[in-house]
């Protein structure tokens, strides 16, 4: 299994002192969130671009790609009644795409509830159709730069719009497209009904990207989730992209993060653990703290 963190959890440190440490603590890649770079993708030039590029390759890292890719932007809502606003999301979108592409990454993850979530007066029946409407350009472009973008659900404390894996897959198969799939996070199946095994199980092979974090919004092994039956189930659906660690919680210091969260996957991933049964601990219907 090929581990990577989110660079986000390095806040305050610059992009060459982070691509160094996470490298020096053995990880095989990097995740980015644009905002840790510029305000808007637009805002990098193509120079700054191949520098981010050579930067992790200096280093022996890949870019897995990015993520929070609406985070800190203004202006951008994909569900919004307003066309306008929708247009300006969707070409927006394609720049994401051609950001991720430029950075030698392969996957956009696209979280961002505050800019899905339904505005007042929006049924869920328009927030599906205009959401389709405003990531299909982006989709497209996708398809031929070999980027992939994973649609996240997530909780309901987060946004009301998509909260399963089973509703991210069907949204998804709506683009009827190999770049758009779903990507499955720890802390946002902690949510659902259904033991987190079972989900991931349940989800192959829709989903192309994987969030490792805790339900208390810290890192794997800082909370009570076992991961060694998530990995089980992740070995049975053969996924061969990265577990990427992806942290909310910044409280016990980036370098402790970054080495502890390793640490435990790497044990939790081992060959030598015995495939079991979900835990209890699993089993439970986790909700985000």
């Amino acid at each position: 299994m090929k581990f990577a963190i989110c660079n986000e959890v390095f806040e305050g440190w610059n992009l060459e002192r982070t691509v160094e440490y996470i490298a020096s603590v053995g990880y095989d890649a990097v995740e980015i969130a644009p905002f840790t770079i510029a305000p808007r993708v637009t805002d990098v030039s193509a120079n700054q671009r191949m520098h981010i590029r050579n930067l992790a390759k200096r280093v022996g890292l890949e870019i897995v790609g990015i993520h929070w890719v609406l985070a800190r932007t203004d202006g951008f809502h994909v569900t919004h009644p307003d066309e306008a606003v929708r247009a300006r999301t969707a070409r927006y979108c394609e720049e994401l795409v051609r950001f991720c592409s430029d950075l030698g990454g392969r996957i956009i993850v696209f979280g961002s509830p505050k800019q899905r979530s339904k505005l007042p007066g929006v049924t869920n029946a328009m927030a599906w159709a205009w959401a389709v409407q405003t990531l299909a350009p982006a989709v497209r472009l996708a398809e031929a730069t070999n980027v992939t973008i994973c649609f996240e659900p997530l909780s309901p404390s987060e946004t009301d719009f998509i909260n399963t894996a089973e509703e991210a897959i069907r949204f998804a198969r709506m683009f009827d497209s190999p770049a758009a799939r779903i990507i499955l996070d720890v802390k946002a199946m902690c949510s659902e009904s259904r033991p987190i095994p079972e989900i991931v199980r349940n989800s192959a092979p829709h989903f192309a990207h994987f969030h490792a974090n805790d339900r208390n919004l810290k890192g794997p092994g800082f909370g009570d989730v076992d991961f060694r039956p998530i990995a089980a189930a992740l070995r049975d659906t053969k996924y061969s992209g990265y577990v990427s660690v992806e942290v909310f919680d910044f409280t016990d210091g980036p370098e402790t993060i970054a080495t502890r969260s390793l640490a435990y996957l790497k044990e939790a991933f081992s060959n030598n653990h015995q495939r079991t049964a979900p835990t209890t601990q699993t089993r439970l219907n986790h909700t985000k703290s």
